[in-house]
């Protein structure tokens, strides 16, 4: 089982990248989310896997923290109607952080803006995996710099929700909130965090 792949970056999209490492060159799946992150080509890169056998395919699907893929684990295992193509989509729309907070809220509405995600999904998802998201665990995040939520769901979700309002789709204000959040902090008033956004 492939657990991590550290090499250098051959091609890079959206959606896939390709890693060379000790002479091979691996096809890896991503979400846009982790593809924000991907250094560029030619450069060096690390990406936490998950790995899908099947008789016919080995398909490989990287993300750039352990907390993204034990979280997209959390998503295809644990919660039926939900595979690997649909736990891709869903961390492409959403960062880990939101879909974490929609689900320990009972967000059923903005789960349900999930590509693949119908309203019975979502509801599956919050009874599967709202005692098991827990968002105090940041250590994994820490040490790669990532900025995750706060144990305080509500304050990251309600900025997202406020720039929804304001016309913008679920992945760019989640992206805006996590940007005002890196540059304040986790637990500043949902006003500070949309004028930082904003701004």
């Amino acid at each position: 089982m492939i657990a991590q792949i550290k090499g250098t970056v051959l091609e890079s999209t959206p959606l896939l990248v390709v890693l060379e490492a000790a002479g091979v060159g691996y096809e890896v799946h991503i979400p846009i989310t982790t593809a924000e992150k991907v250094s560029a080509i030619g450069a060096e890169c690390s990406l936490y896997i998950h790995s899908v056998y099947r008789e016919d395919s080995a398909t490989l699907y990287g993300f750039a923290t352990r907390e993204d893929r034990d979280f997209y684990r959390l998503l295809i295992e644990k919660v039926s109607g939900i595979g690997p193509k649909i736990g891709i989509s869903m961390l492409s729309r959403m960062s880990t952080e939101l879909l974490r907070s929609a689900i320990a809220s009972s967000d059923v509405a903005l789960l349900s803006k999930c590509p693949g995600i119908g309203k019975k999904t979502a509801e599956r998802l919050v009874i599967e995996l709202k005692d098991k998201v827990g968002l105090a665990s940041t250590s994994s995040a820490a040490t790669t710099g990532e900025v995750s939520a706060s144990a305080e769901p509500s304050t990251f979700q309600d900025a997202v929700a406020s720039l929804m309002t304001l016309g913008y789709k679920p992945a760019d204000a989640d992206k805006l909130v996590r940007k005002a959040v890196s540059k304040l902090d986790a637990n500043a008033p949902v006003d500070l965090l949309l004028r930082e956004a904003l701004s």
